[in-house]
């Protein structure tokens, strides 16, 4: 990207920064919750891109001063070693900010909802469901996120036959880096090979655990996006005794909530928390996110054939990754990543795993850009009504068009 195309860029980007600012400042903006964190959420993503534009003019103009001295002789040796490190520091923070200004997921700065599935083999996948849920909060709390278990179902060895958990950022963060442009990829089939517990032979099994990523729902989306879909017309709430763990006075209540989402045929049930409250509130807040993923995905499935194939890098149903534990090996089969540091990686350490796969998301979208096929941004799918669109367009989360 040359200086111009960036500085292009960046002027109706700084235009929009300045009517946040304003928009910010009203105290009638606060009257409207949700559309106060929306206005919020992208002023925090408009800061840290034009933060980093600030941080490229002020490396460029030492880089010069440096040059401009360095050619007049004075101290030759000290400002040849400022001037490249100089010469470094600019490039990185030129390739930081195109990264920022690339085309971007409108659902990135979201919290999600993150569901995981015993598949094919038995009480030794439940128990590998069980490890991603440890590994997945392990990588959360490095992430300064927090973690919140929903609904789980629990086997006898301590395995989970499902688990849902809400996993949420503590503040905004800057663009791209909310918890879902961090776990979006994890979505799919995870297999992993090893001797079970439950094996007296010593004989090596292949096991499968699904799974499934989605950008959590907010009450702007129910305001506004969901509206129709979550009227109480629309939903059949129904009560009932809890089962299994949790003390005399789950078991004894009518605590257990199941939501039926009557036109499309969803259910949700949760009977984790102490109270009836506690679990239509929970089992609401699954049913709105996954209300929210289905008309994501209708969108998606409308928009033309060349933008799928150029943008969609994971497809939730694939296998995409193997966790080898004779060889200490995993594998990233969509990105071809490998490494042994399998142990590393089941106590949180996904960086390296989780950036392959976010820079071949990147590599797309410029792709995907460069070819003139429009890739997801603030005019299209759901994370447009929350103003978080692509970092490079120019829509305004304080009520205007993207």
């Amino acid at each position: 990207m040359s200086e111009q195309d960036a500085r292009d860029r960046l002027a109706p980007l700084r235009a929009e920064h300045a009517r946040l600012q304003e928009s910010l400042a009203d105290p009638a903006l606060h009257d409207d919750p949700a559309r106060a964190r929306r206005v919020g959420r992208r002023y925090a993503e408009l800061e840290g891109i034009l933060s980093a534009a600030d941080a490229v003019a002020s490396t460029a103009a030492d880089l010069e001063t440096a040059e401009e001295l360095a050619a007049l002789g004075e101290g030759d040796e000290e400002l040849a070693a400022e001037a490249e490190q100089l010469t470094a520091r600019l490039a990185e923070e030129r390739a930081h900010l195109e990264d920022l200004l690339a085309p971007r997921d409108p659902d990135d700065a979201r919290d999600v909802i993150l569901e995981i599935k015993a598949g094919a083999g038995g009480e030794e996948s439940a128990l590998f469901a069980a490890e991603l849920l440890r590994m997945y909060r392990a990588f959360a709390d490095t992430k300064g996120w927090r973690t919140e278990v929903l609904t789980s179902s629990p086997t006898e060895l301590g395995g989970l036959k499902d688990v849902t958990v809400a996993i949420a950022a503590r503040d905004a963060g800057g663009p791209g880096e909310g918890v879902y442009a961090h776990l979006k990829h994890e979505a799919g089939v995870h297999r992993v090979q090893r001797v079970p517990v439950t094996e007296s032979q010593g004989r090596i099994h292949t096991s499968a655990v699904g799974v499934l990523v989605l950008p959590e729902a907010d009450e702007a989306d129910e305001s506004e996006l969901l509206a129709e879909a979550m009227a109480p017309a629309n939903l059949r709430i129904d009560v009932f005794r809890s089962s299994g763990p949790g003390g005399q006075s789950v078991n004894t209540t009518d605590s257990a909530v199941r939501i039926t989402h009557l036109p499309t045929g969803l259910v949700v049930s949760c009977q984790d928390q102490k109270s009836q409250l506690q679990n239509r509130e929970q089992a609401l807040r699954i049913l709105r996110t996954r209300l929210l993923d289905a008309r994501r995905a209708e969108q998606e499935a409308q928009s033309s054939a060349a933008r799928r194939s150029q943008v969609r890098t994971v497809d939730r149903s694939e296998r995409i990754r193997t966790y080898n534990f004779p060889e200490s090996r995993v594998a990233d089969h969509r990105t071809g990543y490998k490494a042994n540091n399998l142990a590393q990686v089941l106590a949180g350490d996904l960086e390296d795993l989780i950036g392959s796969s976010r820079s071949a998301e990147r590599e797309a979208r410029l792709a995907a850009a460069g070819s003139g096929v429009e890739g997801p941004g603030a005019a299209d799918g759901p994370g447009a009504a929350d103003g978080s669109g692509a970092a490079g367009g120019s829509g305004a989360a304080d009520g205007g068009r993207a």
